[in-house]
């Protein structure tokens, strides 16, 4: 974190710390992305899941009208519509939700938004994507002991065989299809939302964040085994609980009002994951 940033280490479930922390900084909105995010895991830990953010969100919420502070943007995720009916999700797809995290998700949207309709002065956004990758720069790298890519990149330099998690899914290859997007891309619409609100420019309530394609988790596999110069096999093990089979977002509206784009390919995905983890 670059040195002029002030940083306080707290959780968002202190209300009184977080109303503080507003006032002294004199904030004039805040980016909620706070989350305990996994999907697999929150099938186990539903209430915990639930405290950290729903009740974390309602903290965020009550100490930002405490503080008199009145923008958000909130880091949603395409989890809130399970598995799709649409090949390709819009902002008006179904929400399905099939993990306790996607329903968290989509419970914490539906308070954000009654606060919105109740003030009438709090304004707020919600963008939703799945599987943020990548490192914009080799100071920080994804140390995630559930997400995809460092699981694959520790097992490699342990010199040990990645895992893919179910390969009967109904699918092009039988693996999980996803978007991938890349943090830095996604750090620049988190800013173009925040700059909006600021200007107060007319915006939905949600927008996808997504590559209206997707790849699959073989297909992250291949990129890992190009990229690495290491060659391997993926051992198959049995599916994760609450994993959908498909999730693509189309991010059309998202490219139209929050500068949204993927500027990545897989290849760079990998390799800035890659470079940043050996970097440390």
């Amino acid at each position: 974190m670059p040195a002029e940033v002030p940083l306080v280490n707290e959780t968002i479930l202190n209300t009184e710390r977080l109303t503080q922390t507003l006032r002294e900084y004199d904030c004039a909105g805040v980016i909620h992305v706070a989350a305990y995010k996994y999907a697999g895991v929150s099938v186990q830990r539903p209430v915990h899941t639930f405290t950290q953010n729903v009740t974390g969100t309602a903290s965020v919420l009550t100490a930002m009208e405490q503080a008199g502070v009145p923008l958000m943007v909130f880091s949603s995720s395409a989890a809130v519509f399970g598995t799709p009916t649409d090949d390709v999700v819009t902002e008006d797809s179904p929400q399905h939700p099939e993990s306790p995290y996607g329903e968290s998700k989509l419970a914490a949207e539906w308070l954000i938004n009654d606060v919105a309709r109740a003030t009438g002065s709090f304004r707020a956004v919600s963008l939703r994507y799945f599987n943020v990758v990548g490192s914009a720069t080799d100071d920080v790298y994804d140390a995630s002991p559930h997400n995809l890519f460092p699981l694959v990149i520790e097992a490699l330099l342990d010199h040990k065989t990645p895992r893919i998690y179910g390969t009967d899914y109904p699918t092009p290859d039988g693996t999980c299809v996803r978007d991938y997007i890349h943090v830095g891309d996604l750090a620049i619409s988190h800013v173009a939302a925040a700059a909006a609100l600021s200007n107060a420019t007319p915006l939905r309530p949600a927008y996808n964040l997504g590559s209206g394609e997707g790849l699959s988790v073989r297909q992250i596999m291949d990129a890992m085994a190009r990229v690495t110069g290491i060659d391997f096999t993926a051992e198959v093990a049995p599916r994760r609980a609450g994993d959908p089979a498909r999730i693509v977002a189309d991010g059309h509206a998202a490219a139209a009002d929050l500068d949204w784009r993927m500027r990545h390919t897989i290849d760079e995905m990998v390799a800035s994951a890659w470079s940043a983890r050996r970097a440390h």
